[in-house]
């Protein structure tokens, strides 16, 4: 039996998981790796979305890697261009550069004679005994259908591709779209449009929050004392705050939900003066259902003079504006596109291709699935950092990807090991969990009665059901009965 494989490895995507499993498999002495990113730099959906008020809402200190603290931060929640600033830093400092290939799309990957065959657009072919998915989750976007979206005479643009050539103070703005992002953007134009019209289909619950400023002091007090440091990544109020909400999200009936409902809608009773307006922003779903918004001036943008909400459904696009159901044309010279991304594709469009020319389509013909959202039936070697069904929405994305690495790296020694060339979960093991998994996921609050992205195509929340502990318990060890182990 072979020994100490000199694996070679593929990793799709140079965003915060490509990055992470550059930095673990040098530190775990392998050597043979090539990072392709389609983009022209590293940083995933930090590069993409540069929109103006771009803000992560995990505390900053908790969105980094465990191993990598940053004592700069120069606010609690920190901006887009920080944060990309930060995986850049990162990835040079630890040398994923020189394994990094940029502006290569991969198209194709098919595993033939127990290797990955790889092509990209550009007609590179590669090969790799493992390939790591780290695709993301939220980076094809979304464009609504709506009818003479080519007949807009100003400037129209999706809010992941912002256009910065085009000018924004004293011009006529409209946001379509309500999520997290257009909130964002509302905030941040708001006191520059000449007017804004913010369109909304659906009212959000907005979660009152804080964004204070570091001091110089208590910046330069996190770079002299490591063990801050390291306490701010893992604060205890920040960490008991995440555990609360995701019990909440796993028990709508919890007081943990009750007291989440009762702040949001205090938040909303509180900031909103015009009864009629107020109205308009009350959701008519539970809290949480959709994805909390964090907010600490939305409520107080949208209520400006050259601010106003429009709740009446978009009839059509034309050159000179929108027009709502209502016959009334709103003119604008600016027109943003805050519409989400399609959360379900994945790794696609590329072609995947498995064992015996199985299709990724085709496996996934029912809906994106795998088993603890990292392998597949019949993809052997091919892993996948935030895959389908896994804890997106409730913890920060790099917890949840340091855990799954912890995971995927004990499959891979065996490979490297030689105790086996192919492992892939099996069939029984991924039917069993996507059973237990959408029974629990029904009941979250997810599944309490909204549209959102959260949903497949069956109207089943494509998540993790469960509290953080379980996912901390399942990302110990691989339960190798649960996988096919061969060669």
């Amino acid at each position: 039996m072979n020994r100490n494989r000199d694996l070679r490895f593929v990793v799709i995507g140079a965003g915060m998981a490509g990055i992470l499993s550059g930095i673990k498999l040098l530190q775990s002495g392998h050597r043979n790796i090539c990072i392709y990113e389609k983009g022209a730099k590293v940083g995933g959906t930090w590069r993409e979305n540069t929109y103006p008020g771009l803000t992560c809402d995990v505390a900053a200190h908790a969105y980094t890697y465990s191993f990598e603290p940053n004592p700069d931060w120069s606010r609690y929640l920190a901006g887009g261009d920080e944060i990309q600033a930060y995986f850049e830093r990162t990835a040079q400092k630890y040398g994923i550069d020189q394994y990094l290939q940029c502006n290569e799309e991969i198209v194709q990957c098919e595993y033939l004679d127990g290797r990955w065959q790889i092509r990209t657009r550009s007609g590179i072919r590669d090969e790799a005994d493992v390939v790591i998915a780290a695709t993301g989750v939220l980076h094809k976007p979304g464009y609504p259908a709506i009818a003479g979206m080519d007949r807009f005479g100003g400037a129209m643009f999706h809010s992941a591709r912002w256009d910065h050539s085009v000018a924004l103070d004293d011009r006529r703005i409209g946001i379509i779209g309500s999520g997290s992002t257009g909130v964002q953007i509302v905030s941040a134009l708001a006191s520059r449009a000449q007017s804004l019209t913010h369109f909304q289909r659906s009212a959000q619950w907005i979660m009152p929050v804080e964004n204070p400023v570091f001091t110089e002091e208590q910046k330069e007090a996190f770079r002299r004392d490591p063990a801050l440091l390291k306490h701010m990544q893992n604060e205890p109020l920040y960490a008991e705050a995440v555990d609360r909400f995701n019990h909440a999200i796993a028990n709508p009936d919890s007081v943990e939900m009750h007291q989440i409902e009762a702040i949001a809608l205090q938040n909303l009773e509180d900031s909103v003066a015009d009864p009629a307006l107020r109205e308009k922003l009350r959701p008519t779903y539970r809290a949480a259902c959709k994805r909390l918004v964090y907010s600490p001036d939305y409520y107080r943008a949208i209520q400006r003079p050259n601010a106003s909400l429009v709740t009446e459904r978009i009839d059509s696009i034309e050159p000179a504006g929108v027009r709502t159901a209502d016959g009334q044309l709103h003119p604008l010279d600016v027109l943003v596109l805050a519409t989400g991304f399609d959360a379900h594709a994945f790794m696609r469009p590329m072609r995947i291709l498995g064992r015996n020319g199985t299709s990724l389509d085709d496996a996934w013909s029912g809906g994106p699935c795998a088993y603890l959202s990292i392998s597949m039936p019949g993809f052997p070697n091919f892993f996948m950092l935030n895959g389908p069904n896994g804890p997106v929405g409730n913890f920060s994305l790099i917890e949840i990807a340091e855990h799954q690495w912890h995971y995927i790296s004990q499959l891979i020694e065996l490979l490297r090991s030689g105790q086996c060339r192919e492992v892939s979960a099996s069939r029984q093991a991924t039917d069993d969990f996507e059973t237990a998994r959408i029974s629990a996921a029904r009941n979250t609050i997810f599944g309490s009665g909204c549209q959102s992205w959260y949903l497949d195509a069956n109207g089943v929340p494509a998540t993790w059901p469960w509290d953080r502990q379980r996912f901390f318990e399942e990302m110990q060890q691989p339960k190798l009965e649960a996988f096919e182990l061969a060669g």
